[in-house]
């Protein structure tokens, strides 16, 4: 074990875990699904400025990319769209999902499939509302995954985007098992990776936590893939390669109080919390 691993591991029993889906799971407390349910109204909190939950959802067909276990979906069908389908690449998810939709009295209007957001399996024009909530820093493929997005959108419809960037406190996406913000950029990659290991071995669901966080590259080095570095900076770029208009944008700042750091050079990437942004197609 390395010399950063071993005082990155010191330094962790210093922090308490923020609460996480993951570990309430294993404590019995409540599955991901549920919790994401129940946190339904967090995730678009930052759009109600713009649109309110009825012109986001009702009697729309609605599209939810990234959408895990579907609790979340499940809490917008509640709104009442014509039909809302969540998509995610993780393959036990759909089925996870569609139980929970049945088990809510929902699956008449919510449906959930696997696939690749850079390449979904829908016919072009078939959504008025796409949103993407925490999952523009996980796709593999953001550019790919915005073509499809204007692809299988109706003229007219809205996107509707929000995630942390990646040097968020915990924009690496291990505070499951690591407390320490901004961990990812006080230890190198490799720190990272062989002390999420050790921390989660022993858990229940401790392997599966594993392969669902990291891979191997082509230079056969362990890498975490669950995430694709997404900063602010990168998204500006992306941005400027689409074609249709931005019809609301914010920066969150991680406090009211850090407001002023998170519109510095060099701060604002570790003191936005949140980057919310609206597209319409034309």
């Amino acid at each position: 074990m390395s010399i950063a691993t071993q005082t990155l591991l010191a330094l962790n029993k210093m922090f308490p875990l923020p609460v996480h889906p993951f570990n309430l799971a294993n404590d019995g407390k409540m599955t991901y699904t549920e919790w994401q349910f129940q946190k339904g109204s967090a995730t678009i909190e930052f759009f109600l400025p713009f649109h309110s939950q009825q012109e986001m959802f009702t009697g729309k067909a609605v599209l939810d990319i990234g959408c895990g276990g579907g609790g979340k979906t499940c809490y917008y069908a509640t709104y009442k769209p014509s039909k809302i389908v969540g998509i995610d690449i993780v393959p036990h998810y759909a089925d996870e999902a569609n139980a929970f939709a049945k088990e809510k009295g929902l699956d008449d209007i919510a449906h959930f499939v696997t696939g690749d957001s850079a390449a979904m399996p829908f016919e072009d024009e078939s959504f008025d509302t796409i949103i993407m909530n925490d999952a523009m820093e996980h796709v593999g493929e953001p550019e790919k995954t915005l073509e499809e997005c204007f692809r299988v959108l109706k003229k007219g419809g809205h996107i509707y985007i929000n995630f942390p960037p990646y040097y968020h406190p915990f924009g690496a996406h291990l505070s499951d098992a690591i407390g320490i913000p901004w961990v990812h950029s006080i230890f190198p990659e490799h720190a990272l990776i062989q002390a999420y290991k050790q921390l989660v071995k022993p858990l229940p669901d401790g392997e599966e936590r594993i392969g669902f966080r990291f891979s191997t590259n082509e230079m056969g080095q362990e890498t975490i893939s669950y995430i694709n570095r997404m900063t602010i900076s990168r998204f500006r770029r992306i941005q400027q390669g689409v074609k249709h208009p931005s019809v609301y944008e914010r920066e969150i700042p991680l406090r009211n109080q850090l407001a002023g750091l998170a519109k510095l050079p060099g701060f604002r990437e570790y003191f936005v919390k949140m980057v919310v942004c609206v597209y319409r197609k034309e």
